[in-house]
């Protein structure tokens, strides 16, 4: 699924470039530190700039680099033991991925995937336990960035083990347009290019069912979708889908 001389021809790589200590100092993990020490953390940084559809790193491959993403988005995407593709979560700039040490692992327990072209940071994962130890405030966001995912994770899970299909995909559509959600003159647009298919993977569901869904909920105007565009036109009816009763 994600070949990895292709993603180094889609990664434009800028490690040589001069990089604003202002990239980090807003950022939780970073948030603490002087501008002197980011910029002691920037010099050890390497920066890509990734096309839509690049394959930063791929499930199960060994992790030796942590990655910051400061522009863009990334899906989190596993595969099921028939092969299928499961989109777990999706990951907005400002936060760390690739952060298989936090997780006790040596090797990415995920794919990541860029939805849009994308700007990121790594470090190796050598210096990790370095960062942790240093630089104050790093672990502690780290650890609750890692809790909100799991979080997340288990809402899913009761999501897909309780919920009908109408509420499930009101409920993702709702977490993308408040994670990544733009206003525009007829709604909120989720702010990356995702299709039927991305919600299909997200829900559990085919996409013969979003297709339908979608068409129907475009007729009363909850939703307007285009080519691998969303834009949520009432979100209050959708937060009412979402948790209408069977």
């Amino acid at each position: 699924m994600c070949d990895f001389h292709e993603m180094k021809s889609a990664a434009r790589f800028s490690s040589h470039a001069r990089l604003d200590e202002s990239l980090l100092s807003e950022l939780p993990a970073f948030s603490k530190l002087e501008n002197q020490v980011i910029g002691e953390i920037l010099e050890q940084a390497i920066s890509r700039r990734y096309d839509a559809g690049a394959c930063v790193f791929e499930e199960g491959d060994r992790a030796d680099h942590f990655y910051l993403l400061l522009d863009g988005y990334i899906r989190v995407v596993r595969i099921t033991p028939d092969g299928e593709q499961v989109i777990a979560l999706h990951i907005p700039s400002g936060q760390l991925f690739g952060i298989a040490k936090a997780l006790g692992r040596d090797t990415y327990p995920a794919t990541a995937i860029t939805a849009k072209e994308s700007l990121a940071l790594s470090w190796p994962m050598r210096l990790w336990d370095d960062f942790a130890a240093r630089y104050d405030g790093f672990a502690t966001e780290t650890y609750k960035t890692v809790g909100q995912r799991m979080g997340e994770m288990n809402n899913r899970i009761v999501e897909m083990a309780t919920q009908q299909v109408e509420q499930r995909i009101a409920c993702a559509l709702l977490r993308l347009i408040n994670q990544s959600g733009r206003k525009v003159s007829d709604g909120i647009e989720i702010n990356f290019p995702i299709t039927r298919q991305d919600l299909s993977e997200m829900t559990g569901t085919t996409l013969h069912t979003v297709s339908r869904m979608l068409s129907a909920w475009e007729k009363v105007g909850v939703v307007k979708s285009g080519r691998k565009k969303i834009t949520v036109c009432d979100p209050h009816q959708l937060v009412v889908l979402s948790t209408a009763k069977p």
